[in-house]
């Protein structure tokens, strides 16, 4: 029988914030006016690495003694949290990427220090040898978001939110395996949390019709960020746990909110990270003050 880790708590999420709090920032809320509307905007894509991802990474590094070698798998984001984060610590990483790794996410987990390994197609496949080579003496395999600790350190993004605006009523996360929507579900309280997905990454949507984790389709212009096959276990009973409003955009109305922010407020951020905002964009984020999480930059791009 597969035995399965006790999934984080409220108490975890604490313990993370003050873990973490020496090494990762404090990114700030925008309160904006938009369209007869108001939203709070939390710049998580100011965080070290470019994403919410660090924090994860710190928190699993540094949850127990610390490893003498890190070995994660990655669309991008995480590998670049995992090399920022390993470079904070004194730690040195490996960082398995697929081949179609965007070039900038690419570059930056090798300006932080970290070995790039290109294998694969896709996410899984490089985690799959990731996972095999983790296995050598001294090597730790830092799965990006199917890990208590991982998703009590992204539990710390919507912490904040909460401490920094208590009338926020609901928050929009972007999933991509679940670990920030996961998070930000330990920490809300009797908040809304809304899931959001591009639709054609779905695999939270795939795993709630299921009622488990099941392999979906990755093919989005944001799958560099959401293109996890499979949601976590860990999220996954997390979510199943708490009342969530998952929400699928398209990759049309999440290029159209990532410009239109680019426009409004002169943010660049990547598409995974606009999806939040195009899902309010069309109405369907709920609640009088809702914030959005924009939980990365680390695509080039150029407003069209």
């Amino acid at each position: 029988m597969k035995s399965f880790p006790p999934l984080p708590s409220v108490a975890d999420v604490r313990a993370a914030a003050e873990r973490i709090r020496p090494h990762a920032r404090r990114t700030p809320l925008l309160d904006l006016e938009l369209d007869n509307r108001r939203v709070l905007l939390k710049l998580e894509y100011l965080q070290r690495s470019g994403s919410f991802k660090l924090r994860g990474a710190l928190n699993a590094m540094l949850s127990g003694p610390l490893d003498n070698h890190i070995v994660a798998a990655s669309g991008g984001n995480h590998g670049l949290a995992v090399a920022t984060a390993a470079s904070l610590l004194g730690v040195t990483a490996t960082i398995y990427v697929p081949e179609t790794v965007p070039a900038a996410k690419a570059r930056r987990i090798e300006a932080a220090g970290a070995r790039l390994v290109r294998y694969g197609a896709t996410f899984a496949e490089a985690a799959s040898e990731a996972s095999v080579v983790a296995t050598r003496p001294g090597h730790r395999f830092l799965h990006p978001y199917d890990d208590p600790a991982v998703v009590a350190g992204q539990g710390t993004v919507a912490a904040e939110i909460v401490a920094d605006a208590p009338e926020v009523d609901a928050i929009a996360a972007t999933v991509g395996g679940g670990g920030l929507a996961a998070g930000t579900a330990l920490t809300i309280g009797e908040r809304r949390i809304v899931a959001v997905e591009p639709e054609h990454c779905r695999c939270l949507h795939d795993a709630l019709a299921a009622s488990k984790p099941v392999d979906s389709a990755v093919n989005s212009v944001a799958a560099s960020a959401t293109g996890a096959s499979r949601v976590g276990e860990v999220p996954f009973a997390v979510l199943s746990a708490h009342d969530v409003s998952p929400v699928l955009v398209t990759d049309e109305e999440i290029l159209r909110a990532r410009d239109r922010l680019w426009e409004e407020c002169r943010i660049a951020v990547e598409p995974a990270a606009a999806a939040p905002f195009a899902a309010w964009l069309t109405g369907r984020v709920p609640g009088d003050l809702p914030c959005l999480i924009l939980c990365g930059a680390n695509a080039d791009w150029a407003a069209g």
